[in-house]
C-alpha cells in the first residue's frame, strides 16, 4: 500500500474533502489501487519533514489555507523531489505561486486572497466572473498529459473557486517551463503541468466533484504514485 499526503485544512464544509474517501474506495474497487491517505494540515506542511515518506502529494481545495507557506512547501517538495503531485483549485493556485517565486525569481508574487493591498505583484487574482458552483468547457492542448488522461481535446468540468492566474504573468511562468495545457472558451488558463516530471498536474477545476466514477485526473495521479513505487514511468 502506498501512502499519499492530502495537504489541506480538512473541513466537513468543503464538499471536495467529503468526496475524497469515496474516491479512494472507488480506486480500490475499479483500479485495485490502494492508497493510504493522510491529511496533513497546511501549518504542519510548512515543515518539509511532515511530507517525508509519502509516495504522492495532493494539494486539495479549501483555500484560503491556514498556512500559505505550508501549501507552497507541499508544491515545492513535490516539484523538486519528483514526487507525483496533484493540485486542485487552491492547490493549482499555490503551485503557480511556488513556481513563480522559486523558479521564475518573482519573489514578491502574492495571492490576492491571502494578502491585502494593491500593486502589480498579485500573481493569483480574483476572477472577473466567479466560478463557484459553475461548470465550464475546457480545450486541452494536443499531446498534453491532461489530454492523454481524458482521451479528448475538450471537456466540461466543475468549479468552486474565485481566483486564478493573472494573465499578466502567464508568459513569465511559461518561459520558465510551466505548460498551460487547458483553457476555457475565453482563453483563460484552467490546467497547468510540468513536462519531465513523473506527474505534476494542477487544475483550477475540482475533479473531486466528478460523480461518474473516478475522474481520469485522479486516476492518473493514483497510477503515477503506484508507478513511482515500482520505479516505472506512469502510464498515460
Amino acid at each position: 500500500m502506498m501512502s499519499i499526503a492530502l495537504v489541506g485544512d480538512r473541513s466537513p464544509a468543503v464538499r471536495a474533502h467529503s468526496r475524497i474517501p469515496a474516491i479512494l474506495d472507488a480506486l480500490r474497487e475499479e483500479e485495485q489501487i490502494d492508497l493510504d491517505a493522510y491529511w496533513v494540515p497546511t501549518p504542519d506542511a510548512a515543515d518539509p519533514a511532515a511530507l517525508e515518506g509519502f509516495g504522492g502529494i495532493w494539494l486539495a481545495p479549501g483555500s484560503p489555507y491556514r498556512s500559505e507557506e505550508g501549501a507552497i512547501v507541499a508544491a515545492r517538495t513535490a516539484r523538486t523531489e519528483g514526487i507525483p503531485f496533484l493540485g486542485t483549485c487552491g492547490g493549482f493556485q499555490h503551485a503557480m505561486l511556488e513556481f513563480a517565486r522559486d523558479v521564475c525569481g518573482f519573489a514578491a508574487a502574492r495571492h490576492a486572497e491571502n494578502a491585502s493591498g494593491g500593486g502589480d505583484d498579485a500573481l493569483i487574482t480574483e476572477l472577473s466572473c466567479s466560478l463557484v458552483g459553475h461548470e465550464g468547457a475546457i480545450d486541452l492542448a494536443p499531446g498534453s498529459r491532461i489530454e492523454r488522461l481524458l482521451g479528448t481535446s475538450r471537456t466540461v468540468e466543475r468549479y468552486h473557486c474565485s481566483y486564478g492566474v493573472s494573465p499578466a504573468y502567464i508568459d513569465l511562468l511559461a518561459a520558465h517551463g510551466m505548460v498551460f495545457s487547458g483553457h476555457d472558451d475565453g482563453g483563460d488558463v484552467r490546467v497547468a503541468e510540468l513536462p519531465g516530471h513523473p506527474f505534476f498536474l494542477a487544475t483550477l477545476f475540482q475533479p473531486e466533484l466528478h460523480t461518474d466514477g473516478v475522474h481520469p485526473v485522479i486516476r492518473g495521479f493514483a497510477r503515477a504514485v503506484l508507478s513511482a513505487r515500482v520505479g516505472q514511468p506512469a502510464s498515460r
